[in-house]
């Protein structure tokens, strides 16, 4: 299920063609080349259809799986007492819960908080309603707009950073990387769950095909947004690969970096350190 890969930082790696086909001021948005202005009014626009139906989906997409994975990526957390945790990204509270459930199963409830951070507001009102129909407690969890390039925090504030399937579609990952960096304590650790690339070409394939014929489809018949679910597929495509992700979180001043890979790679869980 799971391989951990870990790489000095004096290691050079190259970018994958994808990071380098745009021109000064363009992006990908999926397989698109648009200005990089526009990228974040059309991602916004695609969450901000989906919200509602975003969990239905992603337990229809990965069949329950992705449940699994972000169980793995809140025990490779393993936070403790008086963690200040941000969560960007995190809309529907997904992690936040898992966070919450985590320190108060192992005790650690004592000092501990989650701030979720996410630049759309209607995913940020579906997470909202879920704490509260799932009783958990208000003065535990703060629910903020904000965007991932430009965070409304002051520095060294929180002791981790979690961003999970998010980081992908925003339009300067090194800007966030750097954002995550400053508001993070010395010591504080950065957390990223994010689809990569499968480690053999063969499951690549049969996953490309799965990927492009089926959940379009899929998000068709669930929410009719065809397109959207094209926009997500193609963006995983477009994600940097574990290797060249690596080097980014090194640039950014990360340490200790280390990624490991879920489902073959389906995923792959990014962590580094603040030191």
């Amino acid at each position: 299920m799971a391989s951990l890969n870990i790489r000095s930082t004096g290691q050079s790696t190259q970018y994958n063609s994808a990071e380098q086909s745009t021109q000064p001021g363009q992006t990908h948005f999926g397989f698109q080349t648009v200005q990089e202005e526009e990228k974040a009014e059309k991602v916004h626009k695609v969450f901000e259809d989906v919200a509602n139906k975003y969990d239905l989906m992603n337990d229809l997409m990965s069949a329950g799986i992705h449940r699994l994975w972000k169980d793995i990526f809140m025990h490779t957390l393993s936070p403790t007492k008086n963690t200040q945790l941000l969560d960007v990204a995190g809309g529907t509270g997904d992690i936040a819960f898992r966070f919450l459930d985590y320190v108060k199963n192992t005790n650690s409830v004592n000092g501990c908080h989650v701030t979720v951070c996410d630049i759309n507001k209607a995913m940020l009102d579906v997470g909202e309603a879920r704490c509260q129909r799932l009783n958990y407690d208000k003065n535990q969890i703060d629910w903020k707009v904000g965007d991932a390039e430009q965070l409304p925090f002051e520095d060294n504030v929180f002791d981790a950073y979690t961003i999970a399937f998010g980081i992908r579609n925003v339009t300067h990952i090194d800007k966030v990387l750097t954002e995550a960096y400053r508001v993070l304590q010395p010591g504080g650790r950065f957390l990223c769950l994010e689809f990569s690339h499968l480690e053999t070409n063969i499951a690549q394939w049969f996953y490309d095909l799965y990927s492009f014929q089926v959940i379009p489809v899929m998000g068709h018949l669930v929410s009719g947004q065809w397109q959207h679910y094209q926009y997500l597929v193609e963006s995983i495509r477009q994600f940097p690969n574990q290797e060249t992700f690596m080097h980014m979180m090194e640039t950014a001043g990360f340490r200790q970096v280390t990624y490991e890979n879920l489902t073959m790679g389906i995923v792959a869980i990014h962590s580094g350190f603040k030191l």
